[in-house]
This record gives structure tokens, C-alpha cells and sequence, in this order.
């Protein structure tokens, strides 16, 4: 019996790569591999348990559960293990003698709570004491779903918070970010904060209010014209005869990350950010602003897994906790008149699929571009992820679900002037 006590991080996927590999190791050496894996959160990562035992063929003995600590108990047949290596012809050399020991020799160590009687399993009725079950692996949706729910709350608790606090924007990122944190930490413990400003639609704001009545949160609403009316002021003189532009729309998201840091500071609530992947892969995310926080819960999520996420969430739910309406609108940052995500960025689908092959599976401008992709489109996409490696230095931890995030698992340099040449 080959027993493997680990601390495994989780990515999506994760869990069955690992039992395939595992599987092979035990069949490779004709051994029962029990395999131990840590649970719960630690900064970015997230360790998924999903421990399991494989007897000497490869196949499953037992299989504890994911995302949450389990007991498993398993009687093992070490006889079997035996007479497999007898047949195996790698093992021919091997001594008779250790088939002819079998498990009668095995020293055997009782568990706290195991059942006492002559069996491990059974009861002095002869009835099974510990009834058999099956631990399914969890579906992928699901899966990443409760890595993002268990890497929230083991960072909020252990690191001695109890509530939290975001910016509703009645977008699609902050509705995820708010539910997620639900499951994780109860309604009591979220706070949502929705900000209007000039430039925000009615529809935005009944939105945000929606999320929040569905979820039964608490929701404060701070206005940030007069503070943007002051800065707009005092920035007039050295700013005239020039047209707004970012440094406007920055000033907006600057705000609202002020105000949120005043409450965390004033109660103690810890600060979530509600940015995904795909925006700050490309800096489409204000410095201070929409960044700020002490957890960015989305942060390795791309913006199409974020619509996935929301739909199998709603899905579980049996209701609309995020509104049909946050699902199908456009998606715009309202920092400025009719703005769009789209007048800045590719269309999400086809920017998470060049980011997936750039970031994640370390393409080359050129493997890219062979994969369908617009020459110039991916040049530009590889640009931005380069040159804003300096924003995502300065972001907050985010959990990890993807086989490569942003911090650990990717740096560059921040001073690099290499570029891909064009041939």
C-alpha cells in the first residue's frame, strides 16, 4: 500500500487528471495507492481534497468528496495485491514468500471511531456499520463553482474578517462576485454598495437593486457626482482646452474605490473587487479604482466562464438570482456616454480564446494567428497583456481555476522591450 499525503492545488479539471495519473501508478506497480489531499484555501489557491483510493488494478476504491473534509474507510484486500504480482511477469523475481505472509501479518492500527467488532465493517449483527456510498466527481461548472466558494471563505475567515463589501454595478462580474460571496460567507455578511453616477443607466441601477432584493443583501447607495463634480473642479484649470477622455472615466472608478475603502476602514468590512480575467489580462481595469480590494474573487475567471458560472448558479437556484436582464445586456463600464466593452475590445469570445492560447497555453503570436485568428487582432491583444503586467502587480490575490493565473503561475518583467518580430 502506497499511501500519498499531499497538498495538490486545484484548477479546473484537476481532479480527473490527477485520479488518471494516479490510477496508472497504481497499475504500473500492482500497488493500492491511497491518495490524501489537503482541503480548503490558502491566498490564491485552493486545495480540493477529492482524495481516493486505487486498488492494484487502477481501478477506484474509494473516493472522498471535493471542497469540503471526509473520512473515508476502506477495507483493502492486500491478498489480491499479492497474487497480482505473482502473475505480473515484471515480478518474477520478486521473493514467494511475500504471497505467502498475506494480510494476516499486517499489523493492524484501529481509527478513532472506526466501529469495533470483528470487522472493520461490520457490526456484531454482521450488518455493514459503515453503509458503502458513491462520491461522483463533481461536473466542471460545479466544480469551479465551489473552489471560487471555499477559496472566498477560507480567505475572509482565516484571515480574521467576518463581512465584505463590493460596488454593484447591475453588470454581470459584480452580480457573480456578490452571489458567490453569498454562499460563501451567508447574506448577513455581504454588504453591496451601488454608486451612480451621470453616466449610469436606469437599468443598471434597478438591476444592482434586483441582485440585491433576490439575495436579501444589505445595499447602501452613495452617489459620486458632487465628489466627481469636486474633482472635475479642481482639475479644471490645468485640464482646459483638452476634451475627456480615460483620465475622466478613471476618476469615476477612483472614486468608487474610495468610498469602498472608507467603509472598510470605518467597519472592518473587507473589500472584494468584482474584475475577471479577461479585463485585467488586458488592463481594460483602473489602478485604484475597480481594482482596489483585499480579494478579487473573479480574478482568474475569463468573462465567458462568467456568464457559464451565473447560468448554472441560477440553474441550481431554480430562480433568477441574477436577472435575465444582467445576463443579456451588452456589457459597458458607464464611465462614459453609450459606452460599450466592444469600442475598447474584441468581442469576450473571441478575446478569451486568443488569452487562453497566450496566457494559459503559452502560444506563440504566430501558433496563434495558425489557430484562426486576425494577425493584427492577436498582436494587438499580446501588446496589452504585456504592457500591463505593472497593473496586475499592484492587484489583489485572486483564486485560481485555471491551469496558468496571473502572479505565481505568470510574471514577466515589467521592463521588457522584447517584442515578437512580425515575420
Amino acid at each position: 500500500v502506497i499511501i500519498n499525503i499531499s497538498a495538490s492545488p486545484y484548477h479546473a479539471g484537476k481532479g480527473r487528471f490527477r485520479e488518471q495519473m494516479i490510477a496508472t501508478r497504481a497499475s504500473d506497480n500492482a500497488s493500492i495507492v491511497a491518495f490524501c489531499n489537503l482541503v480548503g484555501g490558502q491566498d490564491e489557491l485552493v486545495f480540493d481534497g477529492h482524495s481516493v483510493i486505487f486498488d492494484q488494478s487502477g481501478a477506484v476504491l474509494a473516493r472522498g468528496k471535493q471542497f469540503e473534509e471526509d473520512l473515508i474507510v476502506a477495507d483493502l484486500d492486500l491478498e489480491a495485491v499479492f497474487r497480482t504480482r505473482l502473475h505480473d511477469p515484471r515480478r518474477r523475481k520478486e521473493k514467494l514468500h511475500l504471497s505467502q505472509k498475506g494480510a494476516n501479518n499486517v499489523r493492524k492500527v484501529r481509527l478513532t471511531g472506526e466501529p469495533a467488532g470483528p470487522s472493520s465493517r461490520e457490526s456484531e449483527e454482521g450488518k455493514c456499520s459503515l453503509p458503502e456510498r458513491s462520491v461522483e466527481v463533481l461536473e466542471e461548472t460545479e466544480e469551479i463553482y465551489r473552489a471560487l466558494v471555499l477559496g472566498t471563505r477560507d480567505y475572509v475567515r482565516k484571515n480574521g474578517f467576518e463581512k465584505v463589501v463590493l460596488g454593484l454595478s447591475g453588470g454581470i462580474d459584480s452580480s457573480l462576485t456578490a452571489v458567490i460571496a453569498v454562499d460563501a460567507l451567508g447574506v448577513d455578511n455581504v454588504i453591496g454598495v451601488v454608486m451612480p453616477s451621470r453616466f449610469s443607466s436606469d437599468h443598471s441601477r434597478e438591476d444592482a437593486y434586483q441582485l440585491g432584493e433576490n439575495l436579501g443583501l444589505r445595499v447602501l447607495t452613495l452617489t459620486i457626482e458632487e465628489p466627481f463634480q469636486a474633482y472635475l473642479q479642481t482639475l479644471s484649470e490645468v485640464f482646459e482646452g483638452r476634451e475627456p477622455d480615460v483620465a475622466e472615466e478613471n476618476l469615476q472608478a477612483r472614486i468608487r474605490g474610495n468610498l469602498l475603502m472608507a467603509l472598510s476602514n470605518k467597519f472592518g468590512w473587507r473589500v472584494v473587487a468584482t474584475g475577471n480575467k479577461s479585463e485585467s489580462s488586458v488592463g481594460y481595469c483602473t489602478l485604484y479604482g475597480d481594482m482596489s480590494g483585499g480579494l478579487s474573487i473573479i480574478k482568474d475567471v475569463p468573462k465567458m466562464l462568467v456568464y457559464q458560472l451565473s447560468n448554472h448558479r441560477n440553474r441550481a437556484a431554480g430562480v433568477e438570482l441574477i436577472p435575465k436582464r444582467v445576463m443579456d445586456k451588452e456589457p459597458s463600464a458607464e464611465l462614459r456616454a453609450n459606452q460599450r466593452d466592444v469600442d475598447s475590445l474584441p468581442p469576450y469570445p473571441i478575446l478569451d480564446g486568443i488569452l487562453k492560447a497566450y496566457v494559459e497555453e503559452d502560444r506563440s503570436v504566430g501558433e496563434i494567428v495558425g489557430m484562426g485568428f486576425d494577425d493584427q487582432l492577436v498582436r494587438r491583444v499580446v501588446r496589452l497583456v504585456d504592457v500591463n503586467e505593472y497593473k496586475r502587480r499592484q492587484a489583489s490575490p485572486g483564486i485560481k481555476i485555471t491551469p496558468r493565473a496571473f502572479g505565481k503561475d505568470r510574471r514577466l518583467p515589467i521592463t521588457n522591450s522584447y517584442r515578437e518580430s512580425s515575420t
